[in-house]
């Protein structure tokens, strides 16, 4: 088997393929082309997308070559894909300005140098904006089964909670499988990769090219990741891990990879780090509190690949003085504004840990100040009702920690 797709498998980034053999056969004829595509609804990526991002750099890493697919053509549709209502329609010039924002994120992970494995850059709405309507019906319109196209969950699951579906997002489907096919004509790609949201899509763009074109190509899809908790990967509390830092400071993404569950350590070493198999493996078979050594070059190591090792480096050491030395360290923490006048007057302990997004609600904010976890300034603190006022101030900031694990400095503002 091709290398790219052990390694693929062994890392679990493999849900579905169309065709596992045939894709085999042609990844060992020599090397191939494979895109992905990214929506343009907004200006930044999350840790969600990591997958797709780690899949493309894989793919690069193995000799073929990634294509990025940016969106701007069907992002003025909507992808109706997982979602319970109609996206809202953006205007052209916002859906260039994310565009933009987007392949910056992506183009640190994969190298887009013009050579032989060299990432394509490529935009639909190069060719979906010229598209006559008349055209793509008499062109695709005969090979596209409606019968299909309902069957698919994006499309079936809307229609069974009556939440309905607009003509407008039931055209996403043709167009996508229509950037398969473009894609193939133009860049050689014979190879779609994607979430196993888009395994209905992909099948279509499949069955496209090889009803038209008469050429095989193929279709990959990665697994939804969920924490072992059941949680959705890239939430937290405090809201997305977005992979820019004017969103999350590197420390703050650092502070996510270091707060994972055990159970998830050598899982998302494998997908989310470029550390060899046999090293993720030693790594994950750590026990007791040497997991937590894992966890921390888990941290440095994604946060290295997002935002240069230099940030992954300091933000290691940022936590090492905080965590373990009993400093009480400034430079490098994520900050939160509160109102000069709220602080001057007092604000209860549980509010400010629920309202910096240390805690989810005023309730869980509650049992942990009870439990013994939360501290201010490095201090322990039990009692709910305590007020956090100006005098707490150290060098313009008060120190909020939950545990050894989570630190956030307050400053007032205003």
């Amino acid at each position: 088997m091709d290398d790219f797709l052990i390694e693929a498998e062994a890392r679990g980034f493999v849900h579905q393929y169309t065709d596992r053999d045939g894709l085999d056969a042609a990844l060992q004829a020599g090397p191939i082309a494979g895109y992905i595509g990214f929506d343009l609804t907004a200006d930044c990526l999350h840790v969600g997308s990591m997958v797709q991002i780690m899949l493309l750099r894989l793919m690069q890493r193995h000799g073929h070559r990634p294509v990025l697919l940016l969106g701007g053509g069907t992002t003025k549709i909507g992808d109706p894909s997982g979602k319970e209502e109609a996206r809202q329609l953006l205007s052209p010039e916002r859906i260039a300005e994310n565009g933009a924002a987007i392949l910056a994120i992506v183009r640190r992970f994969v190298q887009a140098d013009g050579g032989p494995t060299g990432a394509i850059i490529a935009d639909n709405a190069d060719w979906l904006d010229r598209l006559g309507y008349i055209e793509l019906l008499r062109e695709v319109g005969p090979h596209v089964p409606v019968g299909r196209m309902l069957s698919q969950d994006s499309v079936r699951l809307r229609l069974d909670r009556e939440q309905g579906l607009s003509f407008l997002e039931f055209n996403y489907s043709i167009l996508q499988s229509y950037d398969f096919r473009e894609l193939g004509r133009r860049h050689g790609v014979v190879l779609q990769m994607g979430g196993s949201d888009q395994w209905g899509n992909i099948v279509s763009g499949v069955d496209l090219v090889r009803r038209t074109d008469r050429r095989q190509v193929f279709g990959l899809t990665t697994p939804l990741i969920a924490t072992a908790s059941g949680a959705k990967m890239g939430k937290t509390a405090a809201g997305a891990v977005w992979l820019s830092a004017d969103r999350v400071p590197p420390f703050d993404y650092w502070q996510f990879w270091r707060n994972i569950e055990d159970a998830d350590v050598g899982r998302f070493l494998r997908l989310f780090t470029d550390l060899a198999l046999p090293d993720c493996d030693r790594l994950a078979a750590l026990g007791g509190a040497e997991i937590n050594e894992a966890k921390k070059i888990l941290a440095t190591e994604a946060t290295a690949l997002c935002h240069g090792r230099a940030e992954a480096e300091a933000a290691a050491e940022t936590a090492r003085r905080s965590y373990e030395g009993g400093e009480l360290v400034q430079a490098g923490l994520p900050s939160r504004d509160v109102a000069a006048a709220e602080l001057a007057a007092g604000i209860p302990i549980f509010r400010l840990f629920a309202g910096t997004g240390l805690s989810a609600s005023n309730g869980e904010a509650r049992r942990l100040v009870r439990a013994g976890g939360a501290r201010i300034n490095d201090q322990p603190v039990s009692d709910e009702a305590r007020l956090v006022t100006t005098a707490d101030l150290i060098d313009g900031a008060i120190k909020l920690s939950v545990g050894r694990k989570q630190h956030l400095l307050v400053r007032p503002a205003g």
